[in-house]
């Protein structure tokens, strides 16, 4: 019939075929198509994408250059955009071989790019204190160095110690690995002493 409208499945929604605008006529929805809890849902979204984002760029930005650029997790909206909805950062902990001073300076930027934003989950709160922990680990190494130096003795690395030259250098994949295990180590035998 003339002046009826365009034609609609039951529930109102354009059927396929119908011009886009009439997506936008369907009863309770606004201009952009989408229903007020649709909105809302968006503006939930749009907000976290806001959060994650500002959180990772924050590990990538005080963490470089020892920091890789961020990879996020998305979810689709009702509006058809995708949403950050978590991410990551991943972060080189290896010891810089033969180089205490080095590695202290390089896990303090570590611990720093961890804290960076501005609520740590519990995860970037583990990895700063394992750099914190590699960091005097790695000052007492320079310590001890400088001291054998001072003394006139070879200053070699301590057996056992993260700057010995003995193996390869790991991936950086591996490295929060192999610095938990010597944290874990590091902190066993400290209880113990």
């Amino acid at each position: 019939a003339a002046g009826a409208g365009p034609a609609r499945a039951e529930d109102g929604a354009p059927r396929s075929g119908e011009a886009p605008e009439a997506r936008d006529r369907r009863p309770g929805r606004g201009g952009d198509g989408l229903t007020d809890e649709e909105r809302a849902q968006v503006r939930d979204l749009a907000a976290r994408d806001r959060e994650v984002r500002a959180h990772e760029q924050a590990h990538a930005t005080v963490g470089r250059p020892y920091a890789s650029a961020p990879s996020y997790i998305y979810q689709v909206g009702p509006d058809g955009r995708r949403y950050a909805v978590g991410g990551s950062v991943q972060i080189d902990m290896s010891p810089v071989e033969g180089d205490p001073e080095a590695t202290a300076e390089k896990m303090r930027v570590v611990a720093a790019a961890a804290m960076a934003p501005r609520d740590p989950s519990a995860a970037d709160r583990a990895v700063a204190a394992a750099a914190r922990a590699l960091m005097a680990q790695a000052q007492a190494e320079a310590a001890s160095l400088a001291a054998a130096e001072r003394r006139g003795e070879a200053p070699d690395a301590a057996p056992g110690s993260l700057f010995a030259a003995a193996a390869p250098p790991e991936a950086p994949q591996d490295a929060y690995a192999a610095a938990s295990r010597a944290l874990t180590g590091a902190l066993g035998a400290a209880s113990t002493a």
